[in-house]
Parts: structure tokens; C-alpha cells; sequence
């Protein structure tokens, strides 16, 4: 069950033990064991992933890694009603939010006669993994398609793991069908992320990997992305986190299931508390018993909660303080005022403000995107965005006007330099010039 712990009462090694991510294997024994799959990946192809499916997903291995188009197609139209209505309103506001951030072209006149332009282009293909371990995500699916298709990708090409029977979840290949990706594989854990990132008989490589997974997918992307025949990737975002800051004013109710919700992901999962209350931390730690053992995955959550708190600070300054520390890669402010307090956070992946803002809105409809930065990566990077599906590339064109207006300068800080070829392809015009 949870803890509750008093901040101040803790010594220095002891906080930074209690905000430490699990760690249930040593980084070289988990980095060892990513290798040799990648390795097999590459050498083995479309069989090496079906046999990796067998060892790892202990799941029927399909029968073809790529799903039909008429499959796909009919996975948008047969949903529940009421699902795919929620999954229509889901890319509707992910669509907007996101459409609203994506990058424009700019073009300036940095002197007389010298244009500079930026322009911003596609990335293709693009790898889009979304995981089905412990549950199935179209909500990811919806989170990597949306900005993908926004930023003018060709060619996206979604990753998933197989379910019991051999097949893809409906509502993944449902998403995938309303997005128009025609490219979806079964394949999942560190071999997908493999297989994207060099390629098989049937999976094509691609530039770039996106998506969240456990910490073997995350250490895959890693891995790749260290390799310049690899695959870049978007951030690490492995095990899922939430912290919250929460004064008097919060409904303990509220706050369990939040940190349940969280919890429920996985036995890494790690969430936190942090509180000025000491009536509110013991009343939320009676509502998580209490809600915990009506949920079907509360063994997953019971684990998760074994490695959070309820931690109790002096005052609420102290628990931004801590929340700055920490990084998380959820936050949630249930206070009086959230707002004031968020002025202060400069260190968190997603911000919830409010008592009527769960973090599961985020996860799924609110707008913003739920694969965010984990592990602590929140201090310097940001969650998915359109951006992040293109490269900026610049231009620059110089009339003669313009070269005789800059090139003297860039001459004189070339000698300085020492670079005499690069003064020279200046001065050599210049002259010209003249002539």
C-alpha cells in the first residue's frame, strides 16, 4: 500500500531515494538483453519477430505481420457506436489543439540583397508504436496519427502488438482506419522498435520512431537512435508518472483515483502525493484502499503504489519545489489557486490544473498529447508535437548587392578564424565585383 512520509523528516539521501525511479533491473543487464533482440531482428527479419512474439508476448504469432486493407477498413465501421463517437471527438480536439502549434515557413530579409527562409518539411516514413502489453491504446494511436497527418506525412506506419488470438485490437485498427494509415504491422516490444528501425521483408524502415512502451521499448529507441544506420526518436517515454500538489481544498476521492489511474498502468508506474495537509495525505490513503479493490487491474496498481508516497511538505511552496525536482512527466494541481502555483513549474511534461481536471482528460481527449517526456527528461524536453514530424531546413540567397553589403564582415571573421579558403570564396567575389 501506499506510504505517507513527512518531507522535512527525511534526510537529504533519503528524499532522493524516495523520489528515485524503480529500478528492477541494472541498466546494463536491461541494455544487454535490448541488444541481442535488435541484433536478432536484424539478422532474422519477419521470422526473428514472430519468434520474439512467442517468447515475449507468449501470444499467438500472426499470420501475416501486415494487416489487410479491408480489415482496417472494416475496423472503422464496426466499433460500438458510442466508442467510435468518443474516438471521433478525440481527433477533433487533438486536431485542434495541435493544428494550432504547427510550424509556418518564415522568410526574412537579414540585409539589404541576403534572404534567409526556413522552411519546414514532412518527415517519411515515420514509425508509430503503440503499445498493448498490459491494455490496449488507441488513444495513443490517435496521439501519434493526428499530428503525423498534420504535419503532411506520406507515408506513417503503425506498429502494435498482436493480442491473444493473433490479431490487432479493434479499436487501434479502427483509429488507424479513420486516420487513413494504410501501413499497420503486429509487432511489439523492443523487436518492433528493431524492426522500424532498420527494416524487414515486410516493414519498412523508417526515419523516425515514435511512442510511449516499458523500458525495453524505451531502451530500444535509444539504442537505434545512437546508431547512424538506425532510427532517430521522439523522447523517452517509458513507465508512466504522476505527481500532485494538493492543498485542503481537494476531494481525496478525486486524488486516489488519480494516482490510481495512473498506478494502474503498470508495476513501474510511480506516483505521488505532495500535500500540505496531513487530514488530506491520511484521507487519501484511506480512499486508495478503499477504490482500489473495486479495480480489475489492482494488482498492477498495488504494485505501482508500492513505489510512490503521500508525501507531507511545510507549505505549498515547498512541494513546487519538489515537483521541480522531480520532474514529473504528470502533473496535477488540485488547489485553491492552480494557476498561481503553475507560474513556479518550469520542470513538468503536462500540466492539469484544477479539481476538475484528471489527468486522464489528457490522456485522451482534452487536446494536448499524451506521450510526454519520463524518467525525469521533463527538465529539457517537450511532449509530441507537429513539429516533431518535420525538419526545419533553411535557405539563404544573396544578390550581388547583398554579398557586397555582408561579405567584407564574413571575410574579416573568416581570417580571424584562420580559415583562408572560406575568406577567399568571399573575397573572390567581391572582387569580381569590383572588376
Amino acid at each position: 500500500m501506499i506510504r505517507t512520509v513527512v518531507w522535512k523528516d527525511l534526510g537529504d539521501s533519503r528524499q532522493k531515494a524516495l523520489l528515485a525511479r524503480p529500478e528492477p533491473e541494472t541498466s546494463r543487464e536491461l541494455a544487454d538483453q535490448v541488444a541481442a533482440i535488435i541484433e536478432q531482428v536484424r539478422h532474422g527479419g519477419d521470422r526473428a519477430l514472430a519468434d520474439l512474439t512467442r517468447r515475449f508476448d507468449r501470444q499467438q504469432a500472426p499470420e501475416a505481420l501486415r494487416v489487410p486493407d479491408h480489415v482496417l477498413a472494416r475496423a472503422a465501421t464496426t466499433l460500438p457506436e458510442d466508442l467510435s463517437r468518443a474516438i471521433d471527438r478525440a481527433i477533433e480536439t487533438v486536431g485542434r489543439f495541435h493544428a494550432a502549434g504547427t510550424p509556418a515557413d518564415t522568410r526574412v530579409e537579414t540585409a539589404p540583397g541576403v534572404v534567409c527562409e526556413s522552411r519546414w518539411l514532412p518527415l517519411d516514413p515515420v514509425g508509430l508504436y503503440v503499445p498493448a502489453g498490459t491494455a490496449p491504446l488507441p488513444s495513443t494511436a490517435i496521439m501519434l496519427g493526428v499530428p503525423a497527418r498534420l504535419a503532411g506525412c506520406r507515408r506513417p506506419v503503425l506498429v502494435t502488438p498482436p493480442g491473444p488470438t493473433g490479431g490487432g485490437d479493434p479499436a487501434v485498427l479502427g483509429v488507424a482506419g479513420k486516420l487513413e494509415i494504410e501501413e499497420v504491422y503486429l509487432a511489439g516490444g523492443a523487436q518492433a522498435v528493431a524492426a522500424l528501425a532498420y527494416g524487414t521483408e515486410t516493414i519498412p524502415r523508417c526515419l523516425k520512431i515514435f511512442g510511449p512502451g516499458n523500458r525495453f521499448v524505451t531502451e530500444a529507441k535509444r539504442q537505434v537512435a545512437a546508431d547512424r544506420s538506425g532510427a532517430a526518436m521522439d523522447l523517452p517515454a517509458g513507465p508512466s508518472e504522476l505527481m500532485i500538489i494538493a492543498d485542503e481544498t481537494a476531494d481525496p476521492d478525486f486524488l486516489a483515483m488519480d494516482l490510481l489511474s495512473q498506478a494502474e498502468h503498470g508495476p513501474d508506474s510511480q506516483v505521488f502525493l505532495v500535500t500540505d495537509s496531513k487530514r488530506l495525505a491520511r484521507a487519501t490513503g484511506e480512499a486508495v484502499q478503499r477504490h482500489l479493490s473495486d479495480l480489475p487491474r489492482a494488482e498492477t496498481a498495488g504494485q505501482a503504489l508500492a513505489c510512490g508516497a503521500l508525501i507531507v511538505v511545510p507549505d505549498l511552496a515547498e512541494a513546487v519545489s519538489l515537483a521541480n525536482t522531480y520532474a514529473p512527466e504528470h502533473l496535477i494541481i488540485a488547489t485553491t489557486y492552480p494557476r498561481q502555483l503553475a507560474e513556479g513549474i518550469h520542470t513538468a511534461g503536462s500540466v492539469f490544473l484544477g479539481h476538475y481536471t484528471p489527468e486522464a482528460l489528457g490522456d485522451y481527449i482534452s487536446g494536448t498529447n499524451h506521450v510526454l517526456p519520463t524518467g525525469g527528461w521533463a527538465r529539457c524536453l517537450s511532449g509530441v508535437a507537429v513539429s516533431d514530424f518535420m525538419r526545419r531546413m533553411t535557405v539563404q540567397e544573396a544578390s550581388p548587392e547583398g554579398i557586397a553589403e555582408l561579405g567584407p564582415h564574413a571575410a574579416r571573421l573568416a581570417a580571424h578564424e584562420g580559415l583562408d579558403a572560406h575568406r577567399l570564396a568571399v573575397t573572390l567575389r567581391l572582387d569580381r565585383l569590383d572588376q
